[in-house]
């Protein structure tokens, strides 16, 4: 029987943990994290899966300590895998499973190396993203690829639409490679990090609009960071403002400078490219509106965009 080490959160941990358990690998150890409260935890839990199946669950403050090593090793595992647990793993963690150890990194390695890769790609305006799994190596994302998945991004996907996807074909990628992987017979194609790109945190404060933008960048940004995470914010007629949810068809701006206003029952921010964004889902000053709340309370008169 294959055995193997798992360090798992989040959703694409919890799935690709069920891939092993089906495959009949046996788990002897899962280490995942405790789920901060200050932090919009919307996700399904490793924990409570792991808990199901009996196996034993530890949420250390460093995975790289050296008695979570030795217990480790002390288990003599086959492999060690990685499913969006969110700490770097070292050495000699990555060194102790017989047959290797590896990661599921939530994009089309080399690209989109390091932290939030479905946001970024989102931000950037990319067309598709996906699933590659991975050998570990003491640099981020940088390890031999044993296979990946594409998912596309659509016009209006929100990151939470991209995630699911990614999670699918996270799971897809482990389910298919798994036999190989046991066997000893899976291919490790070196990544080339030169055609790559790596990308580190981001933060709630960098969901900041920046109307002077063009719209397509606008939208990105909106897309990016909508809920379930914290959203895309500014100032708007010397109010605070979030943007919830947007639509961008390519339409002419209608007035010089940003502004939001009403239009035959729709709501548009003008952006600096000359183009405009439709914006569908929209709180000001804390209160949730629409546009007809928004040209019930300001008529049509636009309103100033930015600080």
């Amino acid at each position: 029987m294959t055995d193997a080490v798992v360090f798992a959160y989040h959703n694409v941990g919890v799935r690709c943990l069920s891939v092993l358990l089906a495959h009949g690998v046996k788990v002897p150890l899962v280490v995942t994290h405790e789920d901060d409260p200050r932090e919009n935890v919307w996700f399904d839990s490793v924990r409570r899966l792991a808990e199901l199946n009996h196996i034993p669950v530890v949420t250390p403050e460093s995975p790289n300590s050296t008695a979570l090593a030795e217990r480790i090793a002390a288990l003599k595992p086959d492999f060690l895998f990685s499913f969006y647990y969110r700490f770097m793993l070292k050495e000699p963690l990555l060194r102790t499973p017989r047959c290797g150890a590896l990661n599921m990194h939530g994009s089309l390695l080399p690209k989109y190396r390091g932290r939030v890769p479905v946001n970024w790609a989102i931000l950037r305006g990319e067309r598709e993203t996906g699933a590659s799994l991975h050998y570990m190596e003491a640099k981020p994302d940088a390890g031999d690829l044993v296979d990946q998945q594409a998912v596309p991004i659509l016009p209006d996907d929100t990151a939470f639409e991209v995630f699911n996807k990614v999670t699918v074909a996270a799971e897809l990628v482990l389910n298919r490679s798994l036999p190989a992987l046991i066997k000893g017979k899976a291919p490790r194609t070196p990544l080339n990090l030169k055609a790559g790109s790596y990308f580190g945190r981001r933060r709630p404060e960098d969901g900041r609009i920046d109307w002077h933008q063009s719209a397509q960048a606008a939208h990105n940004l909106i897309r990016a960071v909508a809920p379930p995470y914290p959203g895309a914010f500014g100032v708007c007629d010397g109010k605070p403002l979030r943007i919830l949810h947007s639509h961008y068809a390519g339409e002419a701006a209608r007035h010089g400078l940003p502004v939001l206003y009403v239009e035959q029952g729709r709501c548009y921010a003008d952006c600096g490219d000359g183009k405009r964004l439709e914006v569908v889902i929209l709180e000001l000053n804390g209160a949730s509106m629409d546009a007809a709340r928004l040209a019930e309370h300001f008529g049509n008169h636009p309103l100033s965009l930015g600080d």
